[in-house]
């Protein structure tokens, strides 16, 4: 039986971790592929063209948007940030489970257009935590951090929209209980019909004596 892919999108305020966390999930689990985003926002050092994101100009971004070239879209701090199609459906159809990165706005985009999606929402234990985070990535500005926390101000009035809340404390203990959390979706019955009307077949043939 073909194992059917399934769409996860992870949202989380920024500073939670869960660019790390994914990374660490798709190292560790051949069944994720880990869809790229595109983003207008300049490159962080040690981040790599078509790794971490396909880096584009307004101009390129909002070309691919006219395009219908993205599944989702949405502006964040002043940069755009979306996904392109081509290889979320090409993913799919090969059985891989497909991790979206992206943000709330983006995230309500996604379960209009795929309503099976599984939205799972990463936050630290506390905001102290999360400001913490922030300030020691050391890659942005007070302002930058001040607008990044407002931000989240607004995206935790948005929690209640997701499948699921994962708090990453220890990443260890993250990553496997969001491994945990997508493989029981792969057990609910909408993903084994193939197997289920097998069965109900065959125990068809038994009550006819065959």
């Amino acid at each position: 039986m073909a194992r059917e892919g399934i769409l996860i999108v992870v949202s989380g305020f920024s500073g939670a971790g869960k660019g790390t966390v994914m990374k660490e999930l798709t190292g560790r689990y051949e069944q994720y592929a880990l869809s790229v985003s595109a983003t207008t926002r300049d490159a962080r050092p040690g981040e790599a063209e078509g790794r971490d994101y396909f880096f584009k100009t307004r101009e390129a971004f909002e070309q691919m948007i006219e395009e219908g070239a993205l599944i989702e879209y949405a502006c964040y701090v002043g940069n755009y940030y979306g996904t392109p199609k081509g290889y979320v459906e090409e993913m799919l159809s090969k059985g891989r489970d497909v991790i979206l990165e992206i943000e709330i706005q983006g995230a309500r985009k996604i379960r209009e257009q795929f309503p099976n999606a599984v939205l799972l929402f990463v936050t630290t234990r506390d905001a102290q935590v999360l400001r913490e985070r922030l300030v020691k990535r050391g890659t942005e500005s007070q302002e930058v951090i001040l607008q990044r926390l407002l931000r989240a101000v607004q995206e935790s009035e948005g929690i209640e929209e997701y499948d699921y809340l994962v708090v990453n404390d220890r990443l260890d203990d993250c990553v496997a209980e969001i491994h945990s959390i997508i493989e029981s979706e792969h057990r609910k019955i909408r993903y084994n019909m193939e197997l289920v009307n097998r069965v109900r077949e065959e125990l068809r043939s038994f009550s006819k004596g065959e």
